[in-house]
């Protein structure tokens, strides 16, 4: 016997070592060292189908993870039946479809669990796919496009195997216990029945994560749009404004669809994939990710929109490169249309990327047609990702949002809600940005130039540099049902034919998701090296510090944010100072100066100007305390009721440009907070008095007039606006003037005084602040559309006064005089 059973041993590695000579395995799905797995009790496993070949995968995975082998489960004999079952059974050599069933080991496993009540068996379900694409319309000899993890004969498993084992994912999915589900007046069978029902259902939800849903053929797909009745309304309207035939307009919608439709190819992906790799192991030094688990929960059962920041082209295939690796469903990404260029344009479709144009307000036939190609995609359950800031911020932060995508998604969400939609917010932190030198010149003036496949051969130069490493961050998710009844409880009951899906209340809506969207993916923000290089180098007078107050400065920004951190999800980097100079050193962002007192770190300009995109990618996380820090280095007593006070003043200017996400009623309990905080690291001092800062000629004061300069330029800016109002009277300029005059005056006092930070004299930033004066009622439009102030406005002035150094505002009046003569 135990020669047999030793024979058959060999025989099973020897089957498993075949196999894995011509599969490469990749794990996807829970993190499997979280299952928490008890030694005590058995473990048993789910699988699709009946599967040999499946089986000396599980077995070879579950031993790599140090888990007892299945065949050693079986061997022990605590079980009386194999420790695999499966919940479909084989109907035909070629058919794709199975009949459900109740394996006799299920029933075995429930029998023997029913005659003990301390027995309990782990049951795990396991998907293995060898390949992973949807389902398509295809024949035998396209089986390699298809997921072969679904059913089939065993002829079609093995080609598969040979085609596609390369490419090999395996799902495991968290244990369930075979005693939770129990009944004690219920016969194994009805246990059996039960447990290969619900697991029935969470394999279809596996299959949606990662899967997606069944990819109809493209040209079906684009010859139906024309002839849903919102396009063929369009199509009426397009033949009795412009005097066409209904076949002309009929086929420029067809051409309108063909034009916009992605065609994901899974050759395609696994040729980028295989690409991608060594671009990131080539440029870069590899890609971190942060609180993934969050979306692998929430995948499963939800239309999943990916709304990520932009900071790169790259970040178009990043995010799908992300997802592949994980074995998360592929999304269907928004692209402009001014990347469907020659060569670059159909591998971009074939990655999943549809096209848009960038306005099509005029176009009413076009966007009846996008808004049908999106409600197709969304109600058919397609993940999806589109970009809610519009274009890449050339600043670093965050751009505000343009609802149009959003609004979209309302529309097709109030025709069919039957599948709940999540946002899921994603913040990618480059160390370096392939654009960094197309930004600077374009902040500088230069015009953007148009993307053509010869500026994409040119940034091959760049494959000889090293780009550091990139980390991206899934944020909290966005439910839109949860949002839509917080913000219009009644939104179930209204009937929205009539006004074809746009409701009054719409705008107001969507425009508070989209700055929900920009602010948790601010929430979601990386803090890497060279955003605490930023940060501190760019605070020091002429952009020069000393090495090992550098280092000491970047170590105190990342233990601020460890002590009081921004959000639950904010990831910090790892290392200490000296390993983060010495790693930006690396990357070139930075001179050393020799000097035999300490070696000097210091920027060119053109080194100080990229810089500022970096600090602008986290300083949002610092604002509430540069803030409060900015209070005392040109005033050194405030009580704690100013303190508040000054900030409540203050914030919403800041929230309204940086998405800050703390609300006015919970700002109170932030403020003390941090001022605890500054406490604790010596920045500032409290007494009966109140608080003060420390001395002036303090190491510890220096930290803190670097943590205020990190605000400092924007309250410049906001005095410079508001003083421009001011000095020429209420109700002598118009927004669009306000905006002009205070954009030139920043170049002037950035000329002056050496100020690095293109966005001092960023137009949209003044277009916000004037947006925002309006909103808060400190400005108003008269009859003529001219700004009128208020006294509020003035007492805001004042506020600045108190808190900007005295030179540099009386630079910014006397500018104003010089510029502005009465």
């Amino acid at each position: 016997m135990q020669f047999i059973q030793s024979l058959r041993r060999t025989l099973y590695r020897w089957q498993q070592k075949m196999l894995y000579s011509v599969i490469k395995t990749r794990v996807i799905g829970p993190d499997t060292s979280e299952f928490n797995l008890s030694s005590d009790q058995p473990v048993v496993y789910a699988l699709l189908s009946p599967s040999h070949a499946e089986q000396l995968v599980i077995d070879k995975e579950v031993t790599q993870f140090g888990w007892t082998s299945p065949n050693e489960e079986r061997l022990s004999r605590r079980l009386s039946a194999k420790p695999f079952f499966n919940l479909y059974k084989r109907t035909g050599i070629f058919r794709r479809k199975g009949s459900p069933t109740v394996a006799k080991q299920l029933v075995k496993h429930a029998s023997w669990l029913a005659e003990d009540e301390q027995r309990d068996i782990q049951i795990i379900p396991v998907r293995v796919f060898w390949g992973k694409a949807p389902d398509k319309e295809g024949s035998f000899l396209k089986i390699w496009l298809q997921n072969s993890g679904a059913l089939g004969g065993r002829l079609v498993t093995l080609m598969a195997i040979l085609l596609n084992g390369r490419n090999t994912f395996v799902h495991f999915s968290k244990p369930v216990s075979l005693r939770e589900l129990y009944e004690a007046d219920k016969s194994p069978e009805v246990l059996a029945r039960k447990v290969s029902r619900i697991l029935r259902v969470h394999n279809r939800q596996v299959s949606a994560s990662v899967l997606g849903p069944d990819l109809s053929h493209r040209r079906t797909l684009v010859h139906n749009i024309p002839r849903k009745p919102m396009v063929l309304k369009a199509i009426q309207q397009e033949v009795e404004s412009k005097g066409i035939s209904k076949a002309k307009a009929q086929q420029q919608a067809l051409k309108y669809a063909d034009e916009i439709a992605s065609n994901i190819s899974y050759t395609n992906v696994r040729f980028l994939y295989v690409l991608l790799t060594w671009v990131w192991n080539k440029i870069y030094n590899g890609v971190n990710l942060h609180n993934i688990e969050t979306l692998k929960d929430v995948s499963k059962d939800n239309e999943i929109i990916y709304v990520p920041c932009h900071r790169s082209h790259i970040d178009y295939l990043l995010l799908s490169y992300v997802l592949y690796v994980q074995g998360l469903q592929l999304p269907q990404i928004a692209a402009g249309i001014n990347l469907n260029m020659p060569v670059v344009g159909p591998i971009l479709r074939r990655g999943g990327a549809f096209f848009m144009r960038r306005t099509f307000r005029d176009n009413p036939l076009y966007a009846a047609v996008f808004d049908e190609y999106l409600h197709t995609i969304f109600s058919n359950g397609y993940a999806t990702e589109y970009f809610v800031e519009g274009g890449r911020s050339r600043t670093g932060r965050t751009l505000n949002p343009k609802a149009g995508m959003l609004a979209m998604t309302l529309r097709s969400y109030l025709r069919d809600s039957k599948k709940p939609i999540i946002f899921m917010p994603v913040y990618t932190g480059y160390e370096k940005v392939f654009e960094a030198g197309s930004y600077l010149g374009e902040l500088r003036g230069k015009k953007k130039k148009k993307e053509s496949i010869f500026g994409l051969l040119g940034t091959l130069r760049s494959f000889k540099k090293s780009f550091g490493k990139v980390h991206v961050t899934f944020g909290n998710p966005i439910y839109l049902t949860d949002f839509l009844d917080q913000e219009k409880p009644d939104w179930q009951q209204q009937d929205y034919q009539a006004c074809q899906f746009r409701p009054d209340w719409a705008p107001e809506v969507v425009n508070k998701l989209a700055l929900k969207v920009a602010t948790e993916i601010n929430n979601a923000a990386s803090v890497n090296p060279i955003n605490l290089l930023a940060l501190s180098i760019l605070s020091a007078p002429r952009q020069a510090m000393d090495e090992h107050t550098l280092i000491r400065q970047m170590e105190s920004y990342r233990d601020l944010l460890e002590q009081t951190p921004y959000s639950d999800i904010t990831a910090l980097p790892e290392g200490n100072g000296i390993e983060w100079l010495a790693y930006a050193e690396k990357l070139g962002v930075f001179s050393r100066s020799k000097h035999p007192m300490g070696d000097l770190i210091q920027t060119d300009d053109r080194q100080a100007v990229t810089l500022t995109y970096y600090r602008n990618n986290v300083l949002h996380l610092f604002a509430l305390p540069s803030l409060i820090a900015c209070l005392f280095v040109n005033n050194q007593r405030y009580n704690r009721d100013q303190v508040h006070q000054n900030i409540q003043q203050l914030y919403s200017f800041l929230q309204a440009e940086l998405f800050l996400h703390w609300r006015a009623d919970e700002l109170d309990a932030d403020i003390d907070r941090w001022l605890n905080a500054l406490v604790e690291k010596g920045y500032l001092f409290e007494n009966e008095q109140g608080f003060h800062a420390t001395p002036t000629t303090s190491n510890e004061f220096a930290m803190l007039r670097g943590l205020a300069d990190n605000v400092m330029q924007t309250l410049e800016r906001y005095f410079l606006t508001i003083s421009l109002l001011i000095r020429r009277g209420s109700g002598s300029l118009n927004a669009k003037e306000t905006e002009e005059q205070s954009t030139l005056l920043a170049q002037r006092i950035s000329l002056l005084y050496g100020i690095n930070a293109p966005e001092f004299f960023d137009k949209s930033l003044f277009r916000t602040l004037i947006q925002h004066l309006q909103e808060r009622q400190l400005l108003t439009k008269t009859d003529d559309d001219l700004l009128a102030y208020n006294d509020e406005l003035k007492a805001l002035s004042d506020v600045l006064e108190v808190i900007l150094d005295g030179a540099l505002r009386q630079s910014i009046l006397r500018s104003l005089e010089t510029e502005l003569p009465d």
